[in-house]
């Protein structure tokens, strides 16, 4: 989409898992770490570049996303404690003046269908204020955010991350079929390993 809308990607990976017992991004998933599966996503879309936002275990973190695509970008929410909020609001804020939307990517997520992510663009690019991918009638994730909700997602506060923004646009929000649920699985708790294909 060289020619096309700038968008860009965040790569939200700043939790500390605890409901995972921590280290959640760097337990092993396939044949390197689960942070891995979202970044696999996060550069296979239509994007200009890749922002890892790191909280906890930031420097093993950073190393990890580095080591997967040395272009990855690293921005560091200092106040990540606060929620998935100050993570998305340390990525949204980092991204360039003229980027006219941002794929939000969870770094828990790692079986995002890539096919999915080209429709969601096209969505955007003709007009839709966001995109988010579905399966069988649930809502999941990645996102999808045009500029016009940057102000929003940066007055956002606490761990609700950007539900509250979408569910706020009515039919200005594309819904997108994915071809599977990996737009619905996330890892939580360490059984939730063995959900892998």
């Amino acid at each position: 989409m060289a020619t096309g809308p700038a968008f860009e990607a965040v790569v939200l990976a700043a939790g500390s898992g605890s409901r995972f017992g921590g280290g959640k991004l760097l337990a092993a998933w396939d044949a390197g770490v689960l942070l891995e599966g979202a970044l696999a996503a996060a550069f296979a879309a239509p994007v200009r570049s890749v922002t890892v936002v790191i909280g906890a275990d930031a420097e093993a973190v950073a190393a990890a996303a580095r080591d997967f695509d040395p272009r990855a970008l690293i921005v560091y929410a200092a106040d990540y404690v606060e929620g998935m909020s100050a993570s998305l609001r340390a990525g949204i804020a980092s991204l360039p003046a003229d980027a006219d939307a941002a794929f939000v990517f969870l770094g828990d997520m790692p079986r995002v269908p890539t096919e999915v992510l080209h429709r969601m663009a096209q969505a955007v690019a003709d007009g839709a204020a966001a995109a988010a991918p579905v399966f069988e009638g649930r809502r999941g994730n990645p996102v999808l955010l045009a500029r016009s909700l940057f102000p929003q997602l940066l007055a956002l506060t606490g761990d609700a991350g950007a539900r509250g923004v979408l569910q706020a646009l009515g039919d200005r929000l594309a819904l997108v079929e994915a071809p599977d649920d990996g737009v619905l699985f996330d890892v939580d708790r360490i059984s939730d390993l063995r959900g892998k294909r």
